[in-house]
């Protein structure tokens, strides 16, 4: 027997309103089924034709998740700078901008303070840890140019940059982005 692919994930909200609205009208995924009676049930998915939810909602007010992130998988690279300015747009607060060189991921949080992620997988292999900031406001060519130099030098070793993600702090904060 062979797991095939992660099947969905589950989260408990303190607010299942608040984040049934972030997740459906800011993140975008689709409510498939949904049961607000009591405590609340809310089930998405980013496709209901493929899978009827990737993601759940449970209502439970005094509970706290210990997640470390949720990601949510990308078609382009143009699909994670939509994102950054839809985030941007909503005040959503970023943690950091990102390549891996295998992908390149957007860090969010949610309203209950959830670290999240929308990345794109890239072309390269690159060996991990790889951190190295990117900045978005870039085009797109200039960015992806960008992140082959890097994983041509340092796709056998990994790659961080902390001072990039530094430089990257003070960027978004004079762009009017809540950080951290």
């Amino acid at each position: 027997m062979a797991i095939q692919k992660l099947g969905h994930v589950g989260i408990y909200a303190k607010d299942i309103m608040k984040m049934r609205h972030f997740y459906s009208e800011i993140l975008g995924l689709t409510i498939s089924d949904e049961d607000l009676s009591g405590l609340g049930a809310v089930f998405l998915t980013s496709n209901k034709e493929r899978e009827h939810h990737e993601f759940v909602l449970f209502g439970r007010p005094e509970e706290t998740t210990s997640v470390q992130q949720i990601s949510f998988n990308c078609e382009s690279l143009q699909d994670v700078v939509d994102y950054y300015h839809r985030f941007k747009e909503h005040g959503v607060r970023f943690d950091r901008v990102v390549s891996h060189g295998n992908a390149v991921g957007l860090y969010f949080y949610d309203p209950e303070g959830n670290r999240c992620e929308v990345y794109w997988t890239t072309p390269w292999k690159a060996r991990q840890p790889y951190g190295v900031a990117v900045d978005l406001t870039k085009e797109q060519q200039e960015i992806l140019k960008e992140i082959e130099a890097d994983v041509a030098q340092y796709a056998e070793t990994g790659h961080r940059d902390p001072q990039s993600f530094v430089q990257q702090k003070e960027q978004l904060e004079r762009e009017g982005i809540a950080v951290g």
